[in-house]
């Protein structure tokens, strides 16, 4: 029953704060003290025209059970967009934080920026769709090592 409970406020929440979030999967597990709802096996958010898809997404769930953060692992793509910009990608970890809108990408991240034709590439990739600014870091690939690079690619024509 406290799981059913759960996932109605968490839906219902949804609805109320923002448009509609669907979530799918082959296969969902709620944990309740620690107010997180597991979706396993290939894994889809979708809202609007936003969307990732992981093997696994974790839906964490604030104090009144809105969702604070989006937590894609595994294999992960994505496509987010917004006036001020349409990124599309890959990764192999997304933390999203939906009151932000504010995206993490972990791991062997890529970012493809349609609108302006540019490219990221890095170890971890911010993107605030709400400024539009982006942050790409490399970490060393051994400790002790220098840093991997940043790859960045932009048109440089004008048009």
């Amino acid at each position: 029953m406290k799981l059913f409970n759960l996932l109605l406020i968490f839906f219902s929440t949804q609805v109320l704060f923002a448009q509609k979030v669907e979530v799918t999967s082959d296969s969902m597990n709620a944990i309740d003290m620690k107010k997180e709802v597991h979706f396993i096996g290939n894994a889809k958010v979708k809202q609007l025209k936003d969307w990732i898809h992981a093997d696994e997404i974790i839906v964490h769930l604030n104090e009144t059970n809105q969702a604070k953060m989006y937590e894609a692992i595994g294999k992960v793509t994505f496509e987010f967009q917004n006036e001020k910009g349409h990124y599309i990608g890959s990764s192999n970890r997304v933390k999203y934080y939906p009151l932000k809108s504010l995206y993490v990408l972990i791991g062997k991240a890529k970012v493809n920026d349609k609108i302006n034709h540019r490219s990221a590439k890095g170890d971890e990739i911010t993107v605030d769709m709400l400024t539009g600014n982006s942050q790409v870091k490399s970490k060393p690939k051994e400790k002790g090592k220098k840093r991997a690079p940043v790859v960045f690619t932009f048109d440089s024509e004008k048009k």
